[in-house]
């Protein structure tokens, strides 16, 4: 969809009858204002400038809500599917070298069932949820929109660079969008984790299993943030190391994922399968996240940080990384790895596919 430049006048139909007011004495001629607006000195736009108008105009064009719908549906059903790796990745990322008390993917989910029931899996993903429709939504709509922006004159798809370019601003847009909610989800998280773990004060019910106190819920965990650690900055912490990651991630994401969805599709198809679809998406998520995940876990230690039951602390994002090198070798910006694969890959499989299927019905 593309918007007349700004520079061409619209003139009146014939219908309309043009406002006259004199401009010099009565014997002069009279003069419309539609000609003195037609007449007067116009300036040019720049392309930054028309640029702007674009993404402007194209932001509230039918279309642009309606991948802003497609993206949400996405990222909701996603996130929703591998809920409980998710919640696992966190519990291994945030593990400091001396307080390690969740070993391996399936002894870790056995302890999360006995200590914390069916709906310790599910443990925070509401916020997740909350967090991942406007997430999921602004990244697919601005990437659509920057892929029509960077789009060159009669070429029908981006070149790598330009995908790259495309990818890396609509992660960007992304976090910038939802990153207190991000802050708050990876709390519960841990919280959740840490007080399942302390058991040996909790009180015992009937049924002879500790009871769980109720853990502070989203808003709640909001205030006690601003309240505690600095006010609402403390909800952007850790922000710049999540930017550094994110920005490359979606990048090779959308990257990976439009070269294969290419090479997957048969001559005289407009596109892959569901299935292949889905593999798209799996191997697109599996390759970005092998590259990016050093830095994922740098930016769950740097949200949280500041939180008083961590055996670590770190002053900013550098000192962050020099410490984790120092006390916990390479290997401890690859923690939570495995796991990771196992959600990364069905979810952005779910993702692209759901997202494909929701622009199909919408008729984008």
């Amino acid at each position: 969809m593309t918007s007349k430049s700004s520079t061409e006048t619209t003139k009146p139909s014939s219908s309309s009858e043009p406002s006259t007011i004199p401009v010099s004495s009565s014997s002069a001629p009279t003069v419309t204002l539609t000609e003195l607006a037609e007449t007067a000195p116009r300036t040019k736009e720049s392309p930054a400038q028309r640029g702007a108008l674009t993404i402007l105009y194209n932001a509230i064009s039918l279309d642009f809500i309606k991948h802003l719908a497609a993206g949400g549906v996405a990222g909701a059903v996603s996130r929703t599917v591998v809920s409980p790796l998710e919640r696992m990745k966190i519990i291994f990322q945030v593990q400091g070298p001396g307080a390690a008390t969740y070993h391996g993917v399936f002894p870790t989910l056995a302890k999360i069932w006995r200590e914390e029931g069916a709906m310790g899996y599910m443990r925070g993903n509401g916020t997740n949820v909350i967090r991942i429709v406007p997430y999921s939504a602004v990244q697919f709509a601005a990437y659509e929109q920057l892929k029509t922006l960077l789009m060159e004159s009669g070429k029908s798809e981006l070149d790598t660079p330009r995908r790259l370019l495309a990818g890396a601003g609509a992660g960007l847009a992304s976090v910038a969008a939802t990153y207190p909610l991000d802050i708050v989800r990876t709390r519960l998280s841990v919280q959740s984790a840490q007080l399942a773990s302390a058991t040996a004060n909790l009180p015992v019910g009937p049924d002879g299993r500790p009871v769980m106190p109720k853990l502070p819920g989203i808003w709640e965990t909001i205030k006690t943030i601003v309240r505690t650690e600095g006010g609402v900055l403390a909800l952007y912490a850790g922000l710049f190391a999540t930017l550094l990651g994110v920005a490359p991630y979606v990048a090779l994401n959308f990257q990976c994922y439009e070269v294969l969805r290419k090479y997957f599709t048969r001559p005289g198809e407009s596109g892959p399968t569901a299935t292949r679809k889905l593999m798209c998406g799996a191997l697109a998520g599996s390759m970005a996240q092998t590259v990016t995940y050093p830095l994922d876990v740098l930016r769950r230690r740097m949200q949280v940080t500041s939180m008083t039951s961590m055996d670590y602390t770190y002053r900013n994002t550098w000192h962050a990384v020099t410490e984790m090198l120092r006390n916990e070798g390479v290997r401890g910006f690859y923690k939570g790895l495995i796991p990771n694969y196992l959600k990364v890959a069905p979810a952005i499989g779910v993702s692209f596919l759901t997202y494909e299927w929701c622009k199909e019905a919408l008729n984008v």
